[in-house]
């Protein structure tokens, strides 16, 4: 029976070791943290599909990628650079990268390797996994409910859940925000104040981010919501 969300498993691939159904991903590029200082988000995109993941990542890796999205060739060889000229000395290839886990807000990945004869699977972080692999070509996988779990879909996120209009929606103050109108940029100093929007302004704000790709604070609004509608705050 047809459940609606064929869409969600577009570009499946099956895992060797069993029937795991994967979701490709592709880099799409990378943003400053305005929640964790010296952090980085990186952002994975559904091929083929309206998803976008963010992981947090730190200054190191971020710069490792960008240089690789860049097409900037560092004078000496970075670890992921060395990393991978030894793999190509010693005739071991990466296949694929795989996110298979996600607990308590950590990505957890493995990179599998083959010399010809032997395959096999190393644990790694996010970060390096996806590093190395946009040097060697390999696809990046991860699961359809990591997916659903973690990702943004853009065009479910929308519209707006409530029904209301915004001429409707009066804050605590007695302020009304435009439907159009930009909200303030949301910065570690402001978080205690997110607390106080109406679920209107918050939707409007997660929207807002969404749209200029700001992945991470937009996950922090999205829990905010998520509270919100369950009465904890």
């Amino acid at each position: 029976m047809d459940n609606g969300n064929n869409d969600i498993f577009d570009n499946l691939s099956s895992s060797q070791g069993g029937n795991t159904e994967r979701v490709r991903l592709r880099v799409l590029g990378i943003s400053y943290s305005q929640i964790r200082n010296g952090a980085y988000a990186l952002i994975l995109a559904q091929v083929g599909g309206p998803y976008r993941i963010p992981v947090v990542i730190g200054a190191g890796e971020a710069q490792a990628i960008a240089l690789k999205m860049e097409g900037i060739v560092p004078p000496r060889p970075l670890t992921h650079d060395l990393f991978t000229s030894l793999g190509h000395a010693f005739g071991i290839e990466l296949t694929e990268v795989f996110i298979y886990r996600f607990e308590d807000g950590v990505f957890y990945s493995e990179l599998t390797f083959t010399d010809g004869e032997r395959t096999i699977t190393i644990d790694s972080r996010t970060s390096d996994a996806v590093a190395i692999a946009m040097r060697t070509g390999a696809p990046i996988y991860t699961t359809p409910g990591i997916l659903t779990e973690t990702g943004f879909e853009l065009e479910e996120l929308s519209d707006d859940p409530s029904g209301s209009s915004a001429d409707d929606d009066d804050n605590d103050n007695g302020e009304v925000r435009a439907r159009d109108e930009e909200p303030s940029p949301v910065t570690p100093t402001r978080t205690p104040k997110l607390e106080n929007y109406t679920l209107e302004e918050l939707r409007r704000t997660l929207q807002s981010l969404i749209d200029r790709e700001e992945y991470e604070e937009a996950a922090r609004v999205a829990e905010i919501i998520r509270r919100k509608e369950d009465g904890k705050i």
